[in-house]
């Protein structure tokens, strides 16, 4: 089968930007990195490549919800397509291990942590792999905004799988993830071609309002949802935040969605559901809403906090506009926001000396640690019940496989030793300067007086002479 034969497959006669030249690349067995927007066709470069071969192609995604949605659209098209998760039943699971280890299927979804599991291991033992694609590729990277611990263990699953062709897939990624990402694959940057593709997003308006206060962030709300016909989402940093804004719409009769992560998983799929199948709905969600959000015609994405890095900001204005049509992604700067972010910062960077004594303390005597539960600690540990930092320690020992159980069952239990980074001063210092650096990128880009178009770009290290006209900088340059 060729490619534009297999292109057909999808209901497409032509390719969209680099997609041919991936395609063409990954086919000759050669190693890729990919920076594109999602909803650009980045699943394609590697699909296509995957019907094409005779052999299995695995797919590793952090995105339970993303993989049934992807094998649903490739089985409609006839394509033996499969993922394994922890959603299914263990009578599914061990069907569709047989299935794999008999043959079966030539694209199979899953998770890293998949690779834990000794039957796993055990379904694709003697598999040829023609390919692995590895998507939210930022995930490796310790620099990267969305870090996942199994993700680490990448150049580990590539030596099991007998070290195939590998594709990296991400939406954003500075030069220093790139490299990281590279790295973590057990690849030299002479192995990997990099495709940059959609960083330029012609049709969305970049702006930035500063702005004092919720009552003038509200008022700013409401006028662009007014002048846009369509759907909109409005991004907190802060869930009190969002709910006092909530509040004030509901005092106006202004319909709207609301999602965050203190909501059940049943509540959140609802809202996603019902914001995925309306029109003209408006959400006001913290960053926990829109991986997998993929609805073309998004008109506006508001932030009313400003985000904690670039990456992110980039990530989540890019669901606007994916139609093609004008969009605007507004920021509203109030600089007292920033303290939002530096507490959040200080929060997610606790000092080894804290790792250190919670490790003990859980070791030495895990009944009483249980029965002081998060609040009790809190109190032992720094007397300050506003501070989230223990709850950082416990979701990285989670994360790690350093604990079991959970405090709030009193079965928490050491179960592997500190990692080493955890103990090093040095390296927690070096990954608190990243973030402080994050942060400044993106006051940066709020202040700049330039095109903001070509500050992302640059930041990407995409660097760009010319102004894209379109964005607040660029026309005030005009007039």
């Amino acid at each position: 089968m060729d490619i534009y034969k297999a292109l057909s497959l999808f209901g497409h006669t032509s390719f969209r930007g680099q997609q041919k030249a991936i395609i063409s690349r990954l086919l000759s067995g050669k190693h890729c990195l990919i920076l594109m927007p999602t909803g650009m066709g980045k699943s394609l470069c590697y699909q296509i490549p995957a019907i094409i071969s005779k052999n299995l192609t695995v797919v590793i995604s952090p995105l339970i919800a993303l993989m049934k949605d992807q094998v649903d659209s490739l089985s409609q098209q006839g394509i033996a397509a499969a993922f394994i998760n922890s959603s299914l039943s263990k009578q599914e699971r061990e069907k569709r291990y047989r299935n794999v280890h008999q043959g079966g299927y030539s694209l199979l979804y899953v998770t890293p942590e998949r690779f834990r599991k000794r039957e796993f291991l055990h379904s694709i033992s003697g598999r040829p792999i023609a390919y692995l694609a590895v998507d939210e590729a930022h995930c490796i990277s310790q620099w990267g905004h969305d870090f996942r611990p199994d993700y680490t263990r990448i150049r580990e699953f590539r030596s099991k799988l007998g070290n195939p062709t590998t594709v990296a897939l991400t939406a954003t990624a500075t030069p220093a993830v790139q490299r990281d990402i590279i790295t973590q694959l057990g690849l030299t940057p002479d192995e990997v071609k990099v495709y940059m593709d959609g960083i330029d997003r012609p049709n969305l308006h970049l702006q930035v309002e500063k702005i004092w206060e919720l009552p003038a962030k509200l008022d700013h709300i409401l006028r662009v949802k007014k002048r846009n016909k369509g759907n909109g989402i409005v991004y907190f940093s802060l869930i009190k935040t969002l709910e006092e804004c909530s509040q004030r719409l509901l005092d106006r009769k202004v319909k709207h969605l609301v999602y965050h992560g203190k909501l059940e998983n049943r509540q959140r799929e609802q809202i996603q559901d019902a914001f995925m199948g309306g029109e003209n709905n408006l959400i006001l969600a913290t960053n926990a809403f829109g991986m997998g959000v993929d609805k073309g015609n998004i008109r506006y994405v508001i932030h009313a906090e400003i985000p904690a890095s670039l990456e992110g900001y980039y990530q989540e204005i890019g669901r606007a506009g994916r139609d093609g049509k004008p969009s605007e992604c507004l920021l509203l700067y109030d600089e007292q926001d920033l303290l939002i972010q530096m507490e959040f910062i200080r929060w997610s960077n606790p000092q080894a000396d804290l790792y250190r004594r919670v490790y003990s303390t859980l070791r030495d005597d895990p009944d009483t640690a249980n029965a002081y539960g998060i609040e009790g600690l809190k109190e032992r540990m720094y007397r300050n019940r506003s501070d989230f930092r223990l709850e950082t320690v416990f979701n990285i020992f989670d994360r790690f496989g350093v604990t079991t159980g959970s405090l709030d069952k009193r079965n928490m239990r050491i179960c592997a030793e500190l990692p080493e980074h955890l103990a090093d001063d040095h390296a927690l210092k070096q990954k608190l300067l990243q973030d402080q650096r994050n942060l400044q990128a993106m006051v940066d880009y709020a202040k700049t007086h330039d095109c903001r178009r070509k500050v992302i770009q640059n930041y990407f290290g995409l660097f760009s002479a010319g102004g894209c006209q379109a964005c607040d900088g660029c026309r005030r340059q005009q007039t």
